[in-house]
């Protein structure tokens, strides 16, 4: 994999504005998105990325079954008005429509190793499926590739997923005034309306609920409803004691079994399972058992917060945030590629039950957060 340069366009902040892509640059004027460089990478790497994602996937469907066969909750946090849930949406094979593992490129021992599953509300999924390809047609017309069948995959993945529905229209829901996640949810329902679902959008606290079921603005009954809101922030909203009580069982997406894969807590969990695995890095509940390198993570902390990544047993870096009293666990520090423009890891995502596209996110430090830049890719 190498970094490679291009002549950006002067005016290619209105490109990506004219095709909805409206957070390309923060509000202190620092681009989230890289235009001007990329990461060039070969068919075989690739087809390598492809091949983890797909066994880590099978991995952690073993390691969910495990957590629900063992009852293991208290390790994950979950209260108990929910675990019947869980496993309800478990047996019934509830759908699951995305997911997107983090991996690192480990420079030292040449190997891909998995830093965590986004598994529940990952994001960056329009810049991938879409404005990363816009970008290759710009600069390259058809004369290169790109791992990413992102579109299409969405589209097949709805269109099987219809005929699962338990209603005749498919909810979409998001918080207010978050237009990173509006952006993505309304990429999503996009290509459901393409895959021919009767689609409605509703924000979070617009939920309803009639003494029965849950409702829209209209007094429609919700009976599916895809929701890019933390599972492990929806349970501690007021309305969330009734999802195990709603008479019309109404189908959330993701399906409450994610999460425990969205869960910091599955590391360990894998690392039981399937000790010294080559894309697993070494991690344990609470301490780091003897590694003098390593990074302290919250269970359920999200873009990067409440993190501390210790070497030689020594702080090094840390990052703020409101996570941490649910717990930890300590990962093995792997070791970052930087080739001159900052630390760099891979987020390959899985559509339905396929490995389909990847993302470049990049960082000045070791630690990746929201501030984090996208950079497209190429293959060639």
């Amino acid at each position: 994999m190498q970094l490679k340069y291009l002549t950006p366009q002067s005016n290619w902040q209105n490109r990506l504005e004219q095709n909805g892509f409206g957070y390309h640059t923060d509000e202190n004027n620092i681009p989230y998105w890289v235009e001007e460089y990329y990461y060039s990478i070969s068919e075989p790497l690739a087809d390598e990325i492809y091949a983890a994602t797909a066994d880590l996937w099978d991995m952690c469907l073993q390691a969910v079954d495990h957590v629900i066969t063992n009852k293991l909750y208290d390790q994950f946090q979950i209260p108990l008005f929910f675990h019947e849930h869980i496993e309800r949406s478990w047996e019934k094979d509830e759908l699951s429509i995305y997911g997107r593992f983090d991996f690192v490129y480990d420079t030292v021992h040449q190997q891909l190793k998995v830093l965590e599953f986004n598994a529940d509300t990952p994001t960056s999924l329009y810049e991938t499926g879409v404005v990363q390809w816009q970008w290759m047609n710009t600069y390259f017309g058809n004369s290169r590739d790109q791992f990413n069948s992102v579109h299409d995959r969405l589209i097949e993945t709805w269109k099987e997923a219809k005929a699962h529905m338990k209603g005749s229209t498919l909810h979409f829901s998001c918080m207010r005034e978050t237009l990173e996640d509006l952006t993505n949810i309304e990429y999503l329902r996009d290509c459901a309306i393409q895959a021919g679902i009767n689609t409605k959008l509703i924000y979070i606290d617009d939920i309803g609920w009639d003494g029965e079921t849950f409702t829209d603005l209209e007094d429609e009954m919700i009976t599916d409803i895809f929701k890019l809101y933390p599972w492990e922030w929806l349970i501690y909203e007021p309305f969330a004691l009734h999802i195990p009580s709603d008479m019309a069982q109404a189908q959330w997406i993701e399906p409450s079994w994610k999460m425990i894969l969205s869960n910091k807590a599955i590391l360990p969990i894998l690392w039981e399972l399937y000790p010294n695995h080559p894309l697993l890095l070494e991690s344990y509940f609470d301490e780091p058992k003897g590694m003098q390198n390593f990074v302290k993570k919250p269970l359920l902390s999200r873009e990067g917060a409440n993190v501390t990544l210790y070497i030689n047993n020594q702080v090094a870096e840390a990052t703020k945030g409101d996570y941490g009293d649910e717990g930890y666990i300590c990962q093995a520090l792997a070791n970052l590629p930087n080739q001159g423009k900052g630390y760099f890891i891979i987020g390959s995502w899985l559509i339905g039950q396929e490995p389909c596209g990847i993302t470049f996110r990049e960082s000045d430090k070791r630690i990746t957060t929201d501030k984090s830049r996208f950079v497209p890719h190429i293959i060639e």
